[in-house]
C-alpha cells in the first residue's frame, strides 16, 4: 500500500513516542498484536502497519517535523527504521521482542500479551538505554548505538497514547500529556 492511499487527518494517535532532552520526537513507535497464523496474513498486517507509519511520518514532515526513527513492534520482533523526511529505510535493526521483554518482565510472553504490556516493556527498555536504571549495558544497546539512536535518547523520555497533530510538541503541565501541534 502506498502512503498516498492513507487519508490521514490530524490528530492521529501514536502508541508510543520517544522524545529527546528538548522534547523533540526521535522515535515513533507502533505496536501490534498479530493473531493471524498464516505467514502471508501476518506479513500483510506488518506491511500495512509500516505503510501507516510512513504516512504519519510523511504528514509530520509536511509540517517540518522530521522524526528520524520509527519502530514497528509485535510479539516476535522489533523493526527499527530510519526516516529522512521523504523515505523510510528498510529495517536498520531487527531485534527479538521476547529477549528484550523478558529482561524487564521475566514472565513476558509466557501468557497472552496485550499491546499495552509490550508498550510498557518497550518504554522500560528505552529508559534503561538512556538512564541505565537496570543495567550498565541494557539489551541491544550496542545495536542501538550502532544505528545512531542511542545519543538521541539521552536525557529524554517516552510517552504512550499521544495525539500527533503538527510540527511542535508541547506538554500540558496540568495533565503531563504531550501533544504535537502546528
Amino acid at each position: 500500500m502506498d502512503t498516498d492511499t492513507w487519508e490521514l487527518q490530524f490528530p492521529v494517535d501514536a502508541d508510543v513516542i520517544a522524545l529527546d532532552k528538548d522534547d523533540r520526537i526521535v522515535v515513533l513507535i507502533e505496536v501490534k498484536i498479530i493473531q493471524a497464523e498464516e505467514p502471508a496474513a501476518k506479513q500483510k498486517i506488518v506491511d500495512r502497519a509500516i505503510d501507516w507509519i510512513k504516512a504519519v511520518l510523511a504528514k509530520l514532515s509536511e509540517q517540518n517535523a522530521i522524526v528520524p526513527y520509527a519502530m514497528f513492534i509485535d510479539a516476535e520482533q522489533i523493526l527499527i527504521f530510519k526516516w529522512d523526511g521523504v523515505n523510510l529505510s528498510e529495517p536498520v535493526c531487527t531485534l527479538n521482542t521476547g529477549e528484550i521483554g523478558r529482561y524487564y518482565m521475566p514472565m513476558f510472553g509466557s501468557k497472552w500479551l496485550f499491546e499495552d504490556t509490550i508498550e510498557t516493556v518497550i518504554q522500560s527498555w528505552l529508559h534503561d538505554l538512556d538512564y541505565n536504571w537496570k543495567s550498565a549495558s541494557p539489551p541491544a544497546s550496542e545495536q542501538i548505538a550502532a544505528i545512531g539512536l542511542l545519543p538521541l535518547l539521552a536525557g529524554g523520555t517516552t510517552k504512550s497514547g499521544v495525539e500527533l497533530g503538527g510540527n511542535r510538541i508541547y506538554r500540558d503541565q496540568l495533565s503531563d500529556e504531550y501533544y504535537y501541534r502546528a
